[in-house]
């Protein structure tokens, strides 16, 4: 099977320099991430239509409590392997498939045990056999090809879009089919356990690699030893990134904890989405250039020009149409999150143009960077989120975790990778100036013709989202004609790098 795929798929293979892999690996990234998020889009606005804010809620406890374990034990081994320099890395496959099975089985038993404790303190006791039943999803992780890894470390996307477009597509199919059977809060359960189990099948089928249970001491150590930072990060990154959910569903309630989830999803999906496309596929590029330098110092530069080129009008464009597609998309009883989503638009901004940075210190062999700036954003939240729910409930919420972004996080994330880079914090903040500007002028041309028309909703968000993309081309056009931005060159390396 896995010689068939490879003949249909060599001839979109990446292949050449390491710009031109890492540009059609982007591709092959993007048209992933497209079908992934496209899928999921599907599926959470239908699903909306059929089942309620609190029925979301539920589901959103269990999901936290799912998310918690597997970060809190999350080893990093596949960055590990990703950033060795061999290219051969079988030798730890084995071991790497032990380490996952074991901690598929303990996250199982810790969540099946746990379980009553959790409903019990959020105050929502039908969640306790949710939360038991999802305790299958890292067991069924576990279980996985580790040959997977090769898909990120050899630029071979080609290979990850069948890997992951397969369990989004069965997680579409099985949650819109089973809510339409039974419109209950187990549509959610059902679709997050079919997409792990079809990975786990798709990941035999497009790699011959057999694992088999011979673990090796020495490899399970230096892959941990190498992780650990991987661990730290990941169980900081859920505090700053999940613990505004944990917070709001403990001290609010479930059902509003559905209106966050919903609008923070709806805020940071499309923004943070050209950003999760490169970082995948700059992490292995940068680790392949790692020593030099200037090669480095310059890939990122681009990245975050290219990054913030989407990531700007996406965030604007979001906090001005939110009005308007929440009630025609979503359903009246989604309007609440209206504020929220607007406010967390700009949240989704911030978190785009700085995820490139992460994994240049990652590649730099500094994963320690983003534990210590995770202690930070924790801290800063820690201080912020309760006084600003108290006064302003889940609009509050949005407005700490927006305004710690902002700042301290925004520029501390800046110095420290200009530092990295032996380059000025001012030549990073040069590459927002520009998106910024026609990012406003968008807005704002937009905002002076909703207030001078009363069109319905549906019109509205019709009319929007074209007449924004328009507004913001001409003016990037303009920008480039008149300044030295280098967009126009960037999309022009972009296309050398696909031929």
């Amino acid at each position: 099977m896995s010689d068939r795929l490879d003949r249909v798929l060599n001839w979109l293979v990446p292949s050449g320099s390491v710009l031109q892999r890492a540009v059609k690996s982007g591709m092959w990234v993007g048209i992933t991430r497209v079908a992934m998020r496209s899928s999921q889009l599907i599926m959470l606005v239908v699903l909306a239509r059929l089942l309620s804010p609190t029925q979301f809620g539920l589901m959103g406890i269990s999901l936290l409590l799912l998310s918690g374990t597997r970060k809190f034990s999350r080893f990093g081994l596949d960055a590990a392997l990703i950033q060795k320099k061999e290219k051969n890395v079988d030798s730890y496959l084995n071991t790497t498939w032990c380490l996952e099975i074991g901690r598929g089985l303990l996250l199982f038993g810790v969540l099946y045990a746990i379980a009553p404790f959790a409903a019990t303190q959020f105050g929502e006791p039908n969640a306790e056999p949710l939360i038991r039943t999802l305790g299958l999803v890292p067991l069924l992780h576990g279980l996985r090809n580790p040959a997977v890894v090769y898909f990120e470390k050899d630029l071979a996307f080609h290979k990850s879009f069948i890997y992951q477009a397969s369990g989004g597509l069965a997680q579409l199919i099985v949650g819109i089919g089973y809510a339409l059977y039974s419109p209950t809060v187990w549509a959610l359960v059902a679709a997050s356990l079919a997409k792990p189990t079809v990975r786990t099948t798709v990941s035999y089928l497009l790699d011959d690699f057999r694992p088999w249970p011979r673990p090796d001491l020495g490899a399970a150590k230096e892959l941990i030893e190498f992780g650990k930072w991987m661990t730290g990060g990941s169980i900081l990154g859920f505090l700053s990134s999940e613990g505004d959910d944990a917070f709001v569903g403990w001290f609010l309630s479930a059902t509003a904890l559905g209106f966050y989830q919903y609008a923070y999803r709806m805020a940071d999906l499309p923004a943070t989405q050209m950003s999760g496309v490169l970082s995948q596929v700059t992490f292995p590029a940068y680790s392949e250039l790692q020593r030099d330098l200037g090669e480095v110092r310059s890939a990122v530069l681009q990245t975050t020009r290219l990054t913030a080129f989407f990531a700007f009008p996406m965030a604007f464009g979001i906090a001005l149409v939110a009005p308007s597609f929440v009630p025609v998309v979503l359903g009246e009883q989604w309007t609440p999150m209206v504020v929220s989503m607007q406010i967390l638009a700009f949240y989704g901004l911030f978190h785009a143009i700085t995820r490139n940075f992460g994994e240049l210190w990652k590649s730099q062999g500094r994963p320690d960077i983003q534990v210590k700036l995770g202690l930070v954003r924790i801290a800063c939240l820690a201080v912020t989120i309760w006084p600003a729910a108290s006064l302003w409930g889940i609009e509050g919420v949005a407005v700490a975790v927006t305004g710690v972004y902002l700042f301290p996080m925004v520029p501390l994330d800046v110095y420290i990778t200009a530092k990295m880079l032996e380059t000025t914090s001012m030549q990073i903040y040069r590459e927002f100036v520009y998106p910024f500007v026609a990012g406003v002028t968008m807005f704002g041309s937009l905002w002076y013709v909703q207030t001078m028309t009363e069109w319905s909703s549906l019109v509205e968000l019709v009319v929007l989202i074209p007449a924004g993309a328009a507004i913001y081309a001409a003016t990037a056009f303009l920008l480039e004609s008149q300044f030295e931005w280098g967009i126009k060159q960037l999309f022009g390396m972009v296309v050398q790098g696909i031929r």
